[in-house]
């Protein structure tokens, strides 16, 4: 392993634990005073942390003179193209199917919790307004495209030559799942088996632009839902002052 590729391995896990140790427990102390400034906060802070790790590997890999196909991002080809093409459709119809149940239930105002179905460790992460909204979209975009290169693109690039394919795979898997260790077991759990999948994905179709459109649809999808489904406790809550 380069010397300069250690540097970079440094640098994630630094960012990892940063975003661990520091950004998260800022967060959560902020939510018990302005809510909303601490979404924006994180959401922000996890941006720059993402795009300055996926920028250390691009100007590494330039510096190197590396091949862009070594981190798989090319297109697949024939059977895994389409293949690919379906995995996403599916996921916009299921996310499309979440969406219209979210609006058909705040449309019938069924005196129920919504609240129940978003994630309880995320319910304060997840966006309230609008703008938060937007910055979900901005903030899903950068953890597709970001998460992908660092842990599908990178991990398995860098940790083959001593694990070897499936031992880099599953070291992927495993440190994806612990870098969502701020949100408990249950979203190192989750974290984890969306790992499993997504590599899945990239080694089956030997690219990374599947997972990544799928990791960007899946993180917006379960922010929209959740917002529709906040913004309908907020309008019960308003009902029930009125």
């Amino acid at each position: 392993m380069a010397i300069l590729d250690l540097l970079c391995l440094t640098l994630i896990a630094i960012g990892l634990l940063t975003d661990h140790f520091v950004w998260w427990p800022a967060f959560l102390r902020q939510s018990k005073i302005d809510p909303g400034r601490a979404r924006m906060f994180f959401m922000s802070t996890s941006m720059i942390m993402v795009w300055t790790l996926v920028a250390a590997i691009g100007v590494l890999w330039l510096f190197e003179a590396r091949s862009w196909g070594a981190l798989r991002l090319v297109m697949p080809h024939g059977w895994r193209l389409w293949g690919s093409m379906g995995l996403v459709l599916l996921l916009v119809l299921a996310l499309a199917i979440a969406y219209a149940r979210t609006v058909t239930r705040i449309t019938r105002r069924k005196r129920q919790k919504p609240v129940e179905r978003v994630n309880p460790n995320a319910i304060e992460l997840y966006p309230h307004t609008p703008y938060e909204l937007g910055m979900w979209l901005a903030l899903s975009l950068s953890a597709g495209i970001c998460e992908e290169l660092v842990f599908r693109g990178y991990f398995l690039w860098v940790f083959q030559p001593m694990f070897g394919l499936w031992g880099a795979a599953a070291f992927s898997v495993v440190t994806f799942g612990l870098a969502h260790a701020y949100r408990g077991v249950k979203g190192i759990l989750g974290a984890g088996t969306v790992g499993l999948l997504l590599t899945s994905v990239v080694l089956i179709s030997g690219s990374l632009w599947p997972a990544i459109a799928l990791h960007a649809l899946a993180d917006f999808g379960g922010g929209l839902v959740a917002w529709l489904a906040l913004r309908q406790v907020r309008h019960a809550s308003d009902v029930v002052a009125a």
